[in-house]
């Protein structure tokens, strides 16, 4: 389990924080790009269109990985592997949780970004999308602010000091 208090976890995943993500190319080299992502009742979702080197990706091998980074409000990482499953309309309704990433992204939290979010939404609504589901089997978490290395970094890092003239 991550190495970031529960609290401190929910809250680094409400972030606007972009992500990459890691898809498989068809010789098995992977690929990666930025991508906003929503994390919801325990997976994460991703939007993106038919054309896009990822989704094209995901769609032949559902196996990625998401990084998530970031320097404030808590420094630290998340990490997930997992497998995604394609959503695709019209059997699946892609635009609420769409909707989502355009205020989480977009809007920020900030009611004065809701006529940029709207025309954000409304722009989305005209391109061929789809919405990925990332379901995490592998979950890797560390909030900076509190880790202090695994021993050989620890290590590493006196043996650098106690070198030092």
């Amino acid at each position: 389990m991550p190495r970031m208090a529960p609290e401190v976890f929910e809250e680094f995943l409400k972030q606007p924080h972009v992500g990459v993500i890691a898809t498989l190319r068809k010789d098995g080299m992977p690929y990666t790009v930025p991508v906003w992502w929503l994390w919801k009742d325990g997976e994460i979702w991703f939007t993106g269109t038919y054309s896009r080197v990822w989704c094209k990706q995901l769609l032949h091998d559902g196996r990625a990985s998401l990084c998530i980074e970031a320097g404030a409000p808590v420094t630290g990482h998340v990490e997930f592997d997992g497998v995604c499953e394609a959503f695709e309309r019209p059997a699946f309704d892609i635009w609420p949780i769409s909707r989502e990433l355009a205020e989480k992204y977009v809007g920020r939290g900030d009611p004065a970004n809701a006529e940029a979010v709207d025309k954000f939404f409304a722009n989305m609504q005209t391109e061929p999308r789809l919405l990925f589901r990332l379901t995490p089997q592998v979950t890797r978490a560390i909030d900076m602010r509190v880790y202090r290395g695994k021993r050989a970094d620890r290590e590493f890092q006196e043996s650098q000091r106690s070198a030092a003239p």
